[in-house]
């Protein structure tokens, strides 16, 4: 078992050669013939990359025979279109989010038929040549798209008759936008059995709509020990610890947060994670310095459940990803600040169940983290809620689904 990369892409692979026996001889049998799963993802915002990935570890984990690709279409269009889709839209929800929520609902209200979205889709087209004429060399078996953009290129190629191909659609929030809603498509997987009722409602067969959740690393399906993981990281595991997050590309304000918070009575810690944000993390290594023993600052890892693993309460925004993480880990939430759209829709789903509270902004944040200091049991129901929630299985479920073929027609 072995991974490799490549500009673009990631491969893993799982090879069993068994051994038969005939007539007294060890005779090597040819091993099955490896299943190629290509995976298609959009470098705008993380969430949809890492559920691409969590997709991949998990197929070179299984101990089947199967070669899983992921390729991140950004880097096969022109340069102009790659800074419109990705650095456009992390400007836009950091600085403009109620604009962002506008457009979120009127793209999810508009006709995918009239002439604006026809003309979208075929500027699409032409910037992604590359990309499919790569996917034609590579010879995929099963296709997985777990953002929309891909899934919308191969849509038509399928309708054109030029990709003989199954093609499955991952979505990866606790919402359904009407851009996830693509013709052509093997199947589809959503997040929960709601999500499942509103592709059904949206017309998608139901023999096509399987509820996985949402595919995390396998590294989440059985936290790890947590006086091991504090040890590793200098915190106390015996002290109440709270993890703040601003997702990968550390939007937020986590130093202004941890400073206000530092200063509350209390005897708890702080984890804070700034992504790759380096400014951010600079100057929370400057607020961990007035707060010695109490704040520990880090930045981008690929160890977040190690992390996790530490914490009692995590204070993050309600991306897909890291909210089903969460949950895999039984860590209740406090929901910072939602970006109008597919975050805020994320939120509405975990509050509702109860297992995370909302705080709309620093005060807010503040007399939360202030009500469950005084009142733990509040964070114990709230950790106990979470149990039938959390899918650690989800990459495993999508790629057994995927393995086994298209059941009846295409929807």
């Amino acid at each position: 078992m072995w991974g490799r990369t490549q500009r673009g892409r990631t491969f893993f692979n799982a090879v069993r050669l068994p051994i038969c026996c005939n007539a007294g001889w060890l005779t090597p049998a040819y091993p099955p013939r490896m299943k190629k799963i290509l995976l298609l993802s959009v470098s705008a915002g993380a969430g949809h990359m890492r559920a691409a990935q969590a997709i991949a570890a998990t197929a070179s984990a299984m101990g089947e025979p199967v070669e899983a690709t992921h390729l991140d279409v950004m880097a096969y269009v022109s340069n102009g279109f790659r800074t419109l889709y990705t650095d456009f839209y992390i400007k836009l929800v950091s600085n403009h989010p109620a604009l962002w929520g506008y457009l979120y609902q009127k793209t999810d209200a508009a006709d995918q038929s009239a002439f604006g979205q026809k003309l979208r889709r075929a500027v699409e087209r032409l910037n992604c040549r590359t990309l499919l004429a790569e996917i034609k060399t590579m010879q995929p078996d099963a296709i997985v798209c777990t953002h929309f953009l891909p899934a919308e290129l191969l849509s038509r190629e399928l309708r054109k008759g030029r990709l003989d191909v199954p093609v499955w659609v991952q979505v990866t929030d606790f919402d359904l936008h009407s851009m996830w809603i693509v013709p052509h498509m093997s199947g589809y997987f959503a997040a929960n059995d709601e999500i499942a009722y509103r592709m059904r409602e949206r017309g998608l067969a139901p023999e096509a709509v399987h509820v996985s959740g949402i595919p995390i690393m396998p590294t989440f399906a059985v936290p790890p020990d947590r006086a091991t993981c504090a040890a590793e990281y200098g915190l106390d595991p015996q002290r109440t610890t709270f993890l703040m997050m601003a997702g990968g590309a550390g939007l937020g304000s986590l130093p202004e947060l941890a400073e206000r918070l530092l200063v509350m009575p209390g005897d708890f810690q702080l984890i804070a994670m700034a992504g790759k944000n380096e400014a951010m993390l600079a100057a929370l290594h400057e607020v961990a310095a007035r707060h010695p023993g109490r704040l520990f600052p880090q930045g981008f890892t690929d160890k977040v459940e190690r992390l996790m693993a530490c914490a009692d309460l995590v204070i993050t925004k309600p991306g897909g990803l890291t909210t089903s993480e969460c949950l895999a880990m039984g860590l209740p939430m406090i929901i910072n600040s939602p970006i109008p759209g597919q975050e805020e829709r994320n939120a509405d789903f975990l509050l509702e169940q109860g297992v995370a509270l909302k705080a709309i902004d620093a005060t807010a944040l503040e007399y939360r983290i202030r009500a469950l200091l005084e009142q733990p049991q509040r964070l114990a129901d709230m950790r106990a809620r979470i149990a039938t929630l959390g899918r650690p299985h989800a990459a495993r479920t999508v790629l057994e689904r995927v393995l086994a073929g298209p059941a009846g027609a295409k929807a």
